[in-house]
């Protein structure tokens, strides 16, 4: 039982179509499936620009946002209050751009207002993009995209690339209303589909761009997928069973609909966090920038509870998987992954062995059975 950011478990309609015998990527059957996801990838985007697939992780994806739309030199900046945050900052670098990071601690969100600043002081207009890690998935944290993205439109130059690899089909992102210029996700997320997908959406303004960036690219230049995409195909040869099970899970979340799917996991998200607490566990996020797809937290202080000694005996007992930190936090922190395909038992069941395991190595900081009340009560509030 997967409760980890990603990969996360796949439903049965989308495993079984995987397992089907594949068929060849240039023949009309695999064309028609690939019209098909391509039109309801942009119906979960929210939007009438291209979204692209390519064959790799969601770092693949990003990696395709920087180098398709920038060019040797140019001054962004970037968001990091996290590991991936961070990675982007990585990435910039290592292409020769002029990185300028703006930083919160881990479990805080990034300040709207420093993004304002640096955008307003920005007269000659030289910051070429801004870079939003959505959700942080490292630390449960999800950052204010509007108010950043708001900033940037008053610029007008810059454009506003997202890493929405752990909040794509888990919140609202309306990417055409918001004039979001290059969004990328992946499909081990809440796409309830297994790794080796990702996916970036682009805009006309983001196009124009790419005419003029020099970076170099091949695998990973988007203009090829788009020349095909406009066919129906790919070019290169696709993981054609991973399109055939995202075939089967967009069909899933179509019949949700989107607001189900975003109040579900708003659901989820208070459940999970009010069974912690009940179990006088330390929240690493607070309640008001906690992420809808993941939830951090630590054995509270002060106590000998080790972080890995609690994911040891749930593996060992339950069969049930979580994160351990990264990075610095790596030993000090659990996450909880409750995204794509997970539903209320999946919350009930994990926090019930959770405070099995916590009883089992001496935690008696809870009132047996109080988690699972709290769990109830909040799975059953409607108002999100």
């Amino acid at each position: 039982m997967l409760m980890i950011p990603g990969p996360t478990s796949v439903p049965e309609e989308a495993l079984l179509t995987s397992a089907k015998h594949p068929i060849g990527h240039r023949s009309s059957e695999f064309s028609e499936i690939m019209m098909e996801v391509t039109q309801n990838l942009k119906w979960l985007h929210q939007t009438e620009n291209d979204v692209l697939m390519v064959t790799g992780s969601g770092t693949a994806a990003m990696e395709a946002a920087m180098i398709n739309f920038l060019s040797s030199g140019d001054r962004i900046l970037v968001g990091c209050n996290g590991k991936f945050g961070n990675r982007w900052a990585e990435v910039g670098k290592i292409f020769g751009l002029n990185v300028e990071t703006i930083t919160a601690p881990w479990g805080k969100p990034l300040d709207t207002e420093i993004f304002s600043q640096k955008l307003q002081a920005d007269i000659d207009r030289q910051i070429q993009a801004v870079i939003i890690t959505h959700n942080e998935t490292s630390t449960g944290v999800i950052n204010d995209l509007g108010s950043i993205n708001y900033s940037v439109k008053a610029h007008g130059k810059a454009l506003i690339i997202v890493d929405a690899v752990t909040s794509l089909g888990v919140v609202n992102i309306p990417v055409d209303a918001w004039g979001l210029d290059v969004v990328v996700s992946a499909s081990q997320k809440g796409y309830m589909v297994p790794p080796g997908l990702g996916f970036v959406s682009v805009s006309s303004k983001a196009w124009k761009a790419y005419e003029i960036a020099n970076l170099p690219k091949y695998y990973l230049d988007l203009n090829k997928y788009r020349q095909f995409a406009n066919q129906n195909t790919t070019p290169f040869t696709p993981p054609i069973n991973l399109i055939m099970a995202l075939q089967a899970s967009l069909r899933m979340m179509r019949k949700e609909g989107l607001s189900s799917i975003f109040a579900r996991h708003q659901r989820l998200m208070g459940a999970i966090r009010a069974g912690l607490k009940a179990l006088n566990l330390t929240l690493f996020a607070e309640d008001k920038w906690a992420s809808p797809s993941v939830t951090a937290f630590a054995p509270s202080a002060p106590s000998k509870l080790s972080v890995e000694e609690i994911r040891t005996l749930m593996s060992g007992h339950f069969n049930i998987i979580l994160a351990g930190g990264q990075d610095h936090l790596k030993s000090q922190i659990l996450r909880i992954g409750h995204l794509g395909f997970i539903c209320d038992r999946d919350i009930i069941t994990c926090i019930a062995a959770l405070e099995v395991v916590l009883s089992e190595l001496g935690w008696d900081k809870f009132s047996p059975g109080d988690a699972i009340s709290n769990v109830s009560t909040k799975l059953k509030e409607k108002d999100y």
